[in-house]
């Protein structure tokens, strides 16, 4: 069964669209906002994906660029389509939008791979241990203290975003996971030994691959934080979702892709193996237990 593109790739391939036709226009985002009466940000916001565009301004990009009749409706329907309504944006009052970008990124993904230190990544928390970690921040991203409601909408989101593990065609995940993240007893030792638990049997699906990171491996190249290299079908450009308190960052220059790709195989090789994970998962499973 195919996979439905979701509105943030279809608000990506509209930006990357526009961005070509400025570029073969032969004019740059300052002369474009200029001539429009925008500001550079407006334009640069519309070509990248952090923001959709209105009709009215989507016309006046298309007559700038001298767009054909026949490309102009092609254009105009991908544009519709990525105002379509996710799954994800009924809770958007509890997600920072840089969080929605991701889930929309992820839904569309072919494969994704990622580092943590810190925590368990989310596709592959329980539910208590997700809980537990935002009742330990207890705000939103604005800063306004969370309620129990809106908890319960966090820890939701988060469960549904794991259906990827399991949809057809499954994405493919790879996580490496620093030995902190597995001794951290986020929770306490009953949450966490249940999370190792689900850890050890999730690491047994074809499309998971999880490897631990030990402290006996020193220095690594991922020391500066968590992230996660998301790659696509169809020849879309990968790229790269840092974490930030905030909800993160996006990192789309193939240099940069191709830094953090090379990072995570050089953490893949100081890793301890897929089979050696697992052993390791169901040992510390077993240490937590007995707290």
């Amino acid at each position: 069964m195919a996979v439905k593109s979701s509105p943030t790739t279809l608000r990506r391939q509209l930006g990357a669209e526009l961005r070509r036709l400025r570029d073969a226009s032969g004019r740059t985002v300052a002369d474009v906002a200029r001539s429009l009466g925008w500001s550079e940000s407006k334009l640069s916001r519309i070509e990248t994906a952090h923001t959709g565009i209105r009709n009215r301004d989507l016309d006046s990009l298309l007559d700038t660029y001298s767009v054909p009749d026949d490309d102009r409706r092609r254009i105009r329907a991908v544009a519709v389509q990525s105002r379509q309504r996710a799954w994800w944006e009924g809770y958007r009052d509890v997600l920072p939008d840089s969080y929605e970008m991701l889930i929309g990124f992820e839904s569309e993904a072919e494969s994704l791979q990622c580092y943590e230190g810190l925590v368990v990544p989310g596709l592959l928390q329980t539910d208590e241990y997700a809980r537990a970690i935002f009742e330990s921040d207890g705000h939103r991203h604005d800063g306004r203290e969370l309620g129990d409601s809106e908890i319960d909408q966090k820890v939701a989101v988060r469960m549904a975003r794991q259906a990827l593990l399991t949809r057809q065609p499954s994405l493919n995940f790879v996580a490496i996971l620093d030995e902190g993240v597995l001794r951290r007893e986020v929770g306490g030792p009953g949450v966490l030994r249940r999370q190792l638990v689900r850890l050890a049997e999730t690491s047994e699906r074809a499309n998971v691959t999880i490897q631990v990171l030990p402290f006996s491996a020193g220095a690594h190249p991922a020391l500066a934080g968590a992230f996660a290299i998301l790659r696509f079908s169809g020849g879309q450009s990968p790229l790269v979702h840092c974490e930030v308190r905030t909800g993160g960052i996006f990192q789309t220059r193939s240099d940069e892709v191709e830094g953090y790709a090379a990072s995570f195989d050089e953490l893949r090789a100081i890793a301890l193996s897929p089979d050696r994970s697992i052993d390791f998962l169901r040992t510390a499973a077993r240490e937590a237990g007995n707290k």
